[in-house]
């Protein structure tokens, strides 16, 4: 695995979504090994820009941070994690990046609410032959299992789910979960 580099994509901007948020994960994988980068989108942290109401604008950032992996790492693989919408935002980008080899969601809003502003980027992870792999809290507030099984039935490629008991979305977010976001991305790393 010495050639892959995990890429984590930050919640929704709008609301507050930082590179920061998904620190402890990355430290996480570090101490085990694992070659991770964490990034501010358009708007977020001290990065330039405004963020998108729907994401679009920041599709491009995760391709530009997954070339300049690619060309300044010496990566040959990634896999690419989104939390909440950075879920919809990196799925939209796996296919657009040749050296993305699995892709894993950490609470992808597929629900009524959340459609409105992601709904256009499901259809390109659900598309996508890549290896994906769902996880998500059963009390999640954006998306219900019911909603999240339904959804995945139209899924091409592998396509596995994990199931957090009692988490809410913003839970699996804090620092706690970050340990289980680590271990669960390691096993599907092995997998690959």
């Amino acid at each position: 695995m010495e050639n892959l580099v995990i890429v984590l994509v930050h919640p929704y901007s709008v609301l507050g979504g930082c590179q920061g948020l998904l620190r402890g994960i990355a430290i996480g994988l570090a101490e085990k090994a694992y070659r991770a980068v964490t990034f501010d989108m358009r708007g977020a942290g001290r990065s330039t820009g405004r963020p998108s109401l729907t994401g679009f604008s920041e599709i491009h950032d995760v391709i530009a941070v997954c070339k300049w992996v690619s060309q300044n790492l010496s990566a040959d693989r990634i896999l690419l994690v989104g939390s909440s919408a950075g879920a919809p935002i990196s799925g939209s980008a796996v296919d657009q990046i040749e050296e993305v080899v699995g892709y894993v969601s950490l609470g992808y809003p597929f629900g009524l609410t959340a459609s409105i502003l992601f709904g256009r980027h499901h259809k390109a992870i659900l598309k996508s032959p890549k290896p994906k792999l769902f996880v998500m809290g059963t009390k999640d507030g954006f998306t219900s299992v019911k909603q999240l099984e339904n959804k995945l039935k139209s899924a091409t490629g592998r396509v596995e789910t994990h199931l957090i008991e009692g988490a809410g979305h913003f839970q699996m977010e804090g620092p706690s979960y970050d340990a289980n976001m680590v271990g669960l991305i390691i096993g599907f790393v092995s997998s690959l």
